[in-house]
This record gives C-alpha cells, structure tokens and sequence, in this order.
C-alpha cells in the first residue's frame, strides 16, 4: 500500500494555487494590454488564444509522457517552461513576446493539471480523493479570487515613486519601458523558480495509474474520434470554457468601454468577484447535486447564466457591476456535470476519453477570439451574445445526454436526516 503524504498533498494544492493564480489574471490586464500595445479586439484575442491553444496541443502528450517518465520529471520540465516564458516577456514586454510568453506558459499549465490528479490520488489516498479534489478546486478559485487584488495592489503602489513595499520596490526597479504592470510577470517568474526549486528538493511518489486513468494508444483515441458522442461532449467542454473565459477576459474591456470604469480597480474587483462567485457555487452545487438530476442542474444553470448575461450587457453600470461576476456563481456547476455526464455516457477508456475532453479546454482560445472579432466588426456587446450560442449548446447537451449512471439523488427530507 502506497505511503500517505499530507507534505505532499500540500505541494499539490500548492500547485494547483499557482496555476489558478497565473492563469486567470489576464481578463484584469486586458484593457491596459489593448491600451499599452494599441490593440483592436481581435489582435487582443489572440492573447487568450495563444494559452489556451498549448492546452489543445499538450494535454493529450502531457499525459503520455507522464506514464512514460513518471510525474517529477514532467512537473519540473513544466515549470521550466512557465520560467522561461515568464521570464522571456519580463526581459522584453512586445506584444509578439506576450503571444510567445503566454503560449509556453500555457503548455506548461497544461502539463501539470494532467499530472497532479492522479498524483493527489496516490499522495492523500484513494479514499481521500473526492475530497481533496474538491479542496483543490477550492484552492484554485481563492487563487483566482485574490490575483486580481494583487494586480490592482501592485499597479497602486508602483503609481508612488519609491514604492513603500520593498518586494514592490524590487519588482518595479526591474520593469522595462516604464510598463509597470508588467511587474506582475517578474513576480510570475519568482513564484516559477520557487516552485522549481521546492520540487527538485522533494520526493516523489511513484503513481500507479488505474486504468481509467491511463492515456491509452493511439488506436484508441482514433476509435473514440469516430464516435459521435465523443464528438459532441467535447464540444461541450469547448462551449463551457469557452463561456467562461469569454466573461473572464472581456467583462472588464466591456465594463470600460461602456460604463468607465477604471480597470485597475473596479474592473478588477468584478473580475475577483467572479472567480470568487464561481468557488462559492461550486460549494453549493455540491449540495444541488444530491438533490437533483445532473441533466436538471445543468439546463437550470444554462437558463440562469443566459439571464445574468442579459442583464450585465443590457443593464446599467450598477446592473453590470453586479450581473458579471454573478455570471461566475450561475455557471460555477457546468464544467464538472458536462465532464461527469461524458465520462459515464461511455462504459470503458475514461482515461483516454478524459484527456479528449481536456483538449476541449482549447475553448478558451476559440470562443473569446471569436468574441473579439465579432466585437471589431459589430462592438464588443453585441459580440458577447455569441455566449447564447454556447449556452444554448451546453443545454443541448443535459438533453440530449443518456449517462450509463446517473448521479445518486436524495430528497431534502433524506439529505437532512444524514446530518
């Protein structure tokens, strides 16, 4: 039996931490990247796009060279990777260096979420699992709660010359062509190298995956292609992060351009507060889904999301100030019941077909690229109704869907009584 590592388990939310942070600080910085580099939406899109793009490409291989070299080699090679492309666009802060940055880190973020499930498996214990993944997404959203808050603090204390935090005073003295927000990606390149170093000096377990966990040929990837199920879950995970990095990126461009508000503090706030909404209707729909069918939560969510949009792009600044980061409670639930509903609508090769599903991911440099074009062509609200599509697909889905297994339901009477 496989030795227990609580140390461990805290590297790993660690980790988790680390990504969540990183990743989702970009819809805070979009406005001052369009502003700094002069960009039209569409050339701000590809931004999104280049990062998400590496999850497309890598997830599958990230797994394959887990089994192949174990999971510390690939997690050190990863986050020599986001080192390195942190560091190449601190040293030269260029739009085209930004679409390179953003493209390695990417694939590095992909290479560890591949890896650090089954890892957190082995290290708290199957019978732990459930709930210390359930920590981890916790973890993940706090991270992207407070990253906007440190954006919005690191841009206010560079604003007073010297900067009273001498941490800030450091990072400011090595910003380039007075771009004081890109201080952030000197502060990413810490965190990175302190990460490398901490996994270098710890031991590793040796994971054995089961065998739903496994990558599995290319023989059989190409006989789930030819499925049409597969097909249409995939794509359902494409529309979901694509719903959910589309409000992420663009909420604070759209809450500048039509209702002024500064993106370095109110725009920020509403991004935090989105991620933040999002954690606590994770929390909550853990609750929902013991009461309901994973199909009715899902067409519920769908129809909520499509109404808080609404009315964040057609209500007042007050309306959209509190609609957009609500947006992130009402959709908090879709990507695990999309992902739950996929894996048991098919009786054998999860793993395979879970790395399929996390190439889907590729949504989040699709759909707000998409938006971003539409939005030059048309103006940025009315390119943001392209996220009826997407919604409208994801509820196609929790009708159509037919799980081999549904979720395990229980009256509130029953939930109650279990107290």
């Amino acid at each position: 039996m496989q030795k227990r590592s609580n140390f461990l388990v805290g590297i790993i939310l660690l980790i988790w931490f680390v990504i969540s942070f990183v990743t989702n600080i970009l819809g805070p910085l979009m406005p001052i990247i369009i502003e700094t580099y002069g960009l039209s939406l569409t050339m701000a899109a590809f931004l999104p796009f280049s990062f998400f793009l590496a999850y497309g490409v890598m997830s599958i291989p990230a797994g394959m060279m887990a089994e192949r070299l174990g999971e510390k080699r690939p997690m050190l090679i990863a986050f020599t990777l986001n080192f390195l492309g942190a560091l190449l666009f601190s040293f030269n802060p260029q739009y085209s260096m930004a679409l390179a940055s953003l493209f390695i880190i990417g694939i590095g973020m992909a290479m560890l979420q591949v890896i650090i499930n089954p890892l957190m498996r082995t290290a708290g214990g199957e019978e732990n699992f459930a709930f210390f993944s359930v920590m981890g997404q916790l973890v993940f959203g706090l991270a992207s709660f407070v990253s906007p808050f440190v954006f919005s603090y690191l841009i206010k204390e560079l604003a007073v010359v010297p900067a009273a935090n001498p941490l800030v005073q450091m990072l400011g003295s090595l910003v380039k062509n007075d771009l004081n927000w890109t201080a952030l990606y000197w502060l990413f390149s810490f965190i990175f190298l302190a990460m490398l170093i901490i996994l270098s000096l710890i031991k590793m377990p040796a994971v054995q995956l089961k065998d739903d966990e496994k990558a599995g040929a290319l023989s059989v990837y190409a006989a789930l292609l030819k499925k049409k199920d597969i097909w249409l879950f995939f794509l359902g995970i494409v529309a979901y992060v694509g719903t959910e990095q589309s409000l992420a990126n663009w909420m604070s461009e759209f809450l500048k351009r039509y209702h002024a508000v500064d993106p370095s503090t109110e725009g920020a706030n509403a991004v935090a507060w989105f991620w933040g909404l999002m954690t606590i209707g994770c929390i909550l729909g853990l609750l929902v889904l013991k009461l309901w069918n994973a199909k009715l939560v899902l067409k519920v969510a769908c129809i909520l999301s499509a109404l808080t949009i609404s009315v964040a792009l057609t209500g007042s600044k007050e309306l959209a100030l509190w609609a957009f980061p609500f947006a992130g409670f009402t959709i908090s639930v879709m990507f695990s019941v999309v992902f739950s509903l996929a894996l048991n609508s098919v009786s054998k090769h999860h793993g395979s077909f879970s790395g399929i599903l996390c190439s889907g991911i590729f949504g989040g440099a699709l759909v707000p690229f998409i938006v971003g074009a539409l939005g030059d062509w048309i103006g940025l609200r009315y390119a943001l109704l392209f996220l009826y599509i997407t919604l409208g697909y994801l509820f196609f889905i929790a009708v159509y869907a037919k799980p081999l297994v549904d979720n395990k339901t229980m009256t509130l009477k029953e939930f109650f009584s279990k107290r």
